[in-house]
């Protein structure tokens, strides 16, 4: 007896270890998601981080929720979109509604020639905080040789892709110099992992991803803070807002208390639930899931039904 129980007490140090180390890693997990989820860091984005923001495609959708939340923080406002009718719209909603100032620049972000437009425009403005908020989509989920006017998607993405890389560069000198500022680059869950029928608009979000990350670790130390956010917008037609799909609004809100405490964020308690459930598929399972799911979105939207869809974002 005595041989026996000798012989099973190193069984049970082990499987003692290992169960007290599931329960750390718990704790860890609800005590960092706590943090993140519950107490927030919404104290961060104030102009204490400098007098202006800058939101590129600032005119509808996400980038216009948040203009709106940045100018409601006494942030003054630099508004990059396409339309200069919609962005005067904007910038005199927030003037009177906030009390702020703002400035716009209207360019085509599809050309190659706007980067000096750009740079004029931001000269000499003390920038805290750049939201980077142009991507580029097609009108549904298609096999890639079928995408409409693919090599007219093509150039446009090369156009984005140096956008991403120019913008960035633009302010983050200055950032780095004065070592404090946020840039939140808006990737997307479909950037997390391949998407079959969204092919090149999944690349071009994992490239946000990768890109914004890597950044954060290279100048975490020196005061900066970059953060990809995985969001649903106006690009993926969510037009009834659920639990699972908020509105533009609401999504900010809750995003903006994350800044500076993930480099990658969900942005929103119940994405954050959802992407945890659905890594634990396995690729292949998950990648058979969406490709039945693009197949049934494509035709809907070949046919011409109206009915709301989305196109994860």
């Amino acid at each position: 007896l005595a041989a026996a129980n000798q012989t099973h007490e190193p069984l049970f140090w082990v499987g003692a270890c290992t169960v007290a180390c599931v329960l750390l890693w718990l704790l860890y997990r609800l005590l960092s998601g706590f943090r993140i989820w519950v107490l927030g860091n919404g104290s961060l984005l104030t102009p204490r981080l400098g007098k202006w923001a800058v939101v590129t495609g600032a005119t509808d959708g996400i980038g216009k929720s948040y203009a709106e939340e940045l100018a409601r923080r006494g942030f003054a406002l630099m508004l990059i979109s396409r339309s200069q009718d919609k962005l005067d719209d904007v910038a005199k909603l927030l003037e009177e509604q906030y009390k702020v100032e703002t400035k716009t620049i209207a360019v085509d972000f599809g050309k190659a020639d706007i980067y000096g437009t750009i740079e004029e425009g931001l000269s000499g403005l003390e920038i805290g905080v750049l939201v980077n908020n142009v991507g580029v989509s097609y009108p549904y989920p298609e096999y890639y040789l079928h995408i409409p006017n693919l090599d007219n998607v093509s150039g446009r993405l090369s156009v984005f892709l140096t956008l991403c890389f120019v913008f960035t560069s633009f302010k983050l000198i200055s950032f780095v110099f004065r070592s404090k500022g946020v840039i939140l680059n808006i990737s997307s869950a479909s950037g997390m992992y391949p998407v079959p029928l969204l092919t090149v608009y999944s690349a071009t979000k994992a490239f946000v991803d990768f890109f914004s990350r890597g950044l954060q670790e290279e100048y975490r130390r020196q005061g900066i803070i970059v953060q990809a956010d995985f969001v649903a917008t106006k690009m993926t037609r969510i037009r009834k807002p659920t639990l699972d799909k908020p509105t533009p609004d609401r999504y900010v809100q809750a995003e903006v208390t994350t800044v500076g405490l993930q480099s990658q964020t969900n942005g929103y308690f119940p994405h954050a639930v959802m992407e945890t459930i659905l890594l634990q598929y396995t690729h292949t399972y998950l990648s058979f899931m969406m490709v039945s799911e693009r197949e049934r979105e494509r035709e809907r939207e070949r046919e011409g039904d109206k009915k709301d869809l989305i196109l994860c974002r």
